[in-house]
């Protein structure tokens, strides 16, 4: 169950990345916010995607060795942290891209 909880965090990043757009958006919608707020959506949307995919292999290699020895449940949550870090990261580029909208015509 433990992939299964972290696979479903990756999802609320994305959300969290489209309430930020969402609070963004002004009358005066410039360009160069569009194209952030894409970036901001491509940098969340692909390192989630490369996160569920390392924890969907990850998640299915260690519970199938768990199975046949409990002892190595430590080293797949460990090895499951490293893959929610990815898109941990892109969550955090995606914030950074985000807040930095409508600060270019100051």
């Amino acid at each position: 169950i433990v992939p299964v909880v972290m696979a479903g965090v990756l999802g609320i990043y994305g959300l969290i990345i489209a309430a930020f757009i969402a609070l963004k958006v002004k009358s005066p919608y410039y360009l160069y916010d569009g194209y952030a707020h894409l970036a901001s959506g491509l940098a969340c949307g692909l390192s989630g995607l490369a996160s569920g995919v390392a924890i969907g292999v990850v998640g299915d290699a260690g519970v199938r060795a768990n199975a046949q020895q409990p002892k190595l449940f430590v080293g797949m949550v460990l090895i499951l942290i490293f893959a929610e870090a990815l898109a941990l990261y892109g969550l955090i580029v995606a914030i950074l891209l985000t807040t930095n909208v409508g600060k270019s015509r100051a």
